[in-house]
């Protein structure tokens, strides 16, 4: 054998590899080449997990905007002033929002009953904040059987005085009411110059507009029962050339009179003699001519 002879053993070590050959092997895995990059596929999840969280904020988005609509609706309501009692101060289509809960009471007593051992007679009414004061600006409920729509007028008596129109002023226990929002302008009754007076009981305000030549108030209804107050004008905010508090006007030269701590009893009455009393009933306060 020559130096070029090959032995089989050489022969197996050099021969070329048949591609298509695999002696027996198991075949190489396949690739997937429509398969997404490593990036897409990382981002297509994440978006797959943000889907459920950003519906999560949403919800929790509106939740928390209900519970703020509740709250600030528990507190203050909104009120649009509709004709022009209340002029030149407040004007037709003002926007007013009204502290609803500043006058807020209770009966002392009635909570204090429930304690075992506890029987206290009468009624104890407590404000947290503070009773309707001369010069409120109020939202209320009329004492009018077929009233539909609420009533803005200042307060000018409280429980307790005797408020009598005379001489184009208003007197408060006699003396002469300062009221320097009305511009000069006197106050009357009606078809008649004077009102006689008329003592308010212990529930009970009375009030004006300040338009005293074109308001319905209580020259013409009568007092008002301090629980058909929906609430006091607090802030002005349209039209812009009026945002703004509502200003409250004092009376330095009045002195209030301590306000009873009762709410209205059942057989309290307000009697006003003009040609034969006047009658207001005090579940209604209208009044009714015998």
């Amino acid at each position: 054998m020559t130096d070029r002879d090959e032995s089989p053993q050489d022969a197996a070590l050099t021969a070329p590899r048949d591609p298509h050959h695999n002696n027996g092997a198991a075949p190489p895995p396949e690739i997937d080449t429509t398969a997404a990059p490593d990036g897409e596929t990382t981002a297509i999840e994440d978006e797959k997990k943000k889907q459920p969280s950003l519906i999560r904020e949403v919800i929790e988005t509106l939740i928390l905007a209900l519970i703020i609509f509740l709250a600030v609706r528990a507190v203050v309501l909104n009120f649009r002033v509709e004709g022009l009692s209340m002029s030149p101060n407040f004007h037709n289509r003002e926007m007013l929002l009204v502290n609803r809960n500043i006058y807020f009471h209770f009966d002392l007593n009635a909570l204090l009953n429930w304690v075992p051992g506890v029987d206290r007679k009468g009624q104890d009414i407590v404000y947290p904040f503070h009773p309707p004061e001369r010069g409120d600006v109020i939202v209320f409920n009329p004492p009018l059987p077929n009233a539909d729509k609420p009533f803005i007028k200042r307060v000018i008596g409280l429980p307790g005085e005797t408020v009598e129109v005379k001489d184009g002023g208003v007197y408060i226990d006699g003396q002469r009411l300062d009221e320097p929002y009305l511009h000069g302008v006197e106050t009357h009754c009606y078809q008649q110059l004077n009102c006689p007076p008329v003592t308010l009981p212990k529930g009970y305000i009375f009030v004006m507009g300040d338009n005293r030549g074109n308001s319905e108030d209580s020259r013409a209804f009568g007092p008002v029962p301090i629980n058909n107050i929906i609430g006091k004008a607090w802030v002005t905010y349209w039209p812009p050339d009026d945002v703004g508090v509502v200003p409250h006007h004092s009376y330095p030269d009045i002195n209030d009179k301590p306000q009873s701590s009762a709410a209205p009893g059942d057989g309290d009455r307000i009697t006003i003699a003009i040609s034969g009393p006047i009658v207001y009933d005090e579940r209604s306060a209208i009044a009714i001519y015998r």
